[in-house]
């Protein structure tokens, strides 16, 4: 027969053996959250899922990303605030939120900074792209990414032909205080209001419009509030996918190539989808009614060119943009 203290032994070792093991096959299957607030048919959010199955083959199901959308987790801010302290792995944000945590990324927010689409995707994947990247990490957030999110332009419960049309109408912002600027110099009242907030928030008069892409505008549904769409195209801010350094530093160097690598695949397939997307939405959006208009451009220049004379008093603000203005 076996002693009581051999029995005891025993039981403590197979503890020991069961909680080594559970140790090893937590470390061995690593599960990073991802939240975020789109809806789950925005293309940016397929080239997420895109991103979570490259890793998960890449890594033989050793690595997995489990996705969290439509705000399941909070709002963009919430988000980024959630990945700084490490309770949340990533999130995909618009890079005009990462302004409050990175301002060299201010710069994405001035109007018709690129010449055109090809213009900003050899600006993104140049060395200027991964600078601003990895501008974040001193706030403890890392950048993967950028996601193409199309041009901005302004939509309304009013008609809107010219920049003369927004003056006084309340237009809805990020909370960026470039987009907050440019809504001002452009004669309109910018109220910073939570996506998720905003089709009641159009509903509701709080705001009377609001500025997106066009893929947005349409799977958001705020065409059935808002009937006039005016492509001025003013800016072109990336989203932006972004991991808690506190996370990424405790991934294996294997485990961080993996991701990085699925991060850059995903972006090149968001690409692809993205332009079918923008197609699709402005032909729905015309068959549900919505007055599109294409205004002269010159007219916006002129009024947000003091945004590019007080960007430039910052030596290093005014070294990137002329560097993003030089790519050819």
């Amino acid at each position: 027969m076996i002693s009581t203290k051999r029995k005891t032994a025993v039981s403590v070792l197979l503890a020991f053996t069961l909680v080594f093991s559970a140790c090893k096959e937590e470390r061995k299957n690593q599960v990073i959250r991802l939240g975020h607030g789109l809806d789950v048919t925005h293309p940016v959010h397929k080239a997420m899922k895109f991103m979570a199955d490259r890793v998960e083959e890449k890594s033989k199901g050793q690595l997995k990303v489990v996705i969290y959308p439509s705000q399941q987790l909070g709002t963009e801010r919430e988000l980024v605030e959630l990945l700084q302290i490490g309770s949340l792995g990533m999130t995909k944000v618009s890079t005009g939120v990462v302004e409050n945590f990175a301002p060299e990324l201010k710069v994405f927010g001035l109007p018709f900074l690129f010449k055109d689409r090809e213009h900003r995707f050899k600006v993104l994947e140049s060395k200027i792209g991964e600078n601003l990247l990895e501008a974040s990490v001193r706030n403890r957030l890392k950048g993967l990414t950028f996601y193409d999110a199309g041009s901005r332009s302004f939509y309304s419960t009013q008609a809107l032909n010219s920049p003369a049309d927004l003056k006084g109408q309340k237009i809805r912002v990020m909370e960026s205080q470039t987009a907050i600027n440019m809504v001002k110099y452009l004669g309109g009242s910018p109220t910073p209001v939570s996506w998720g907030e905003l089709y009641t928030a159009l509903q509701q008069g709080i705001v009377d419009g609001a500025e997106n892409n066009l893929p947005s505008f349409y799977l958001s549904y705020h065409y059935e509030v808002c009937k006039h769409y005016m492509v001025d195209e003013h800016t072109a801010l990336p989203d932006e996918l972004l991991i808690s350094t506190i996370v990424w530093d405790k991934l294996s160097k294997q485990e961080q190539k993996w991701l990085k690598e699925a991060a850059m695949e995903s972006s090149e397939y968001e690409k692809k989808i993205w332009r079918e997307a923008e197609l699709h939405a402005l032909e729905e959006i015309k068959k549900a009614g919505v007055k599109v208009t294409y205004p002269e451009k010159e007219q916006f220049r002129e009024m947000v060119q003091p945004m590019y004379d007080e960007f430039k008093k910052d030596p290093q603000m005014k070294k990137t943009i002329e560097a993003i203005q030089a790519v050819k």
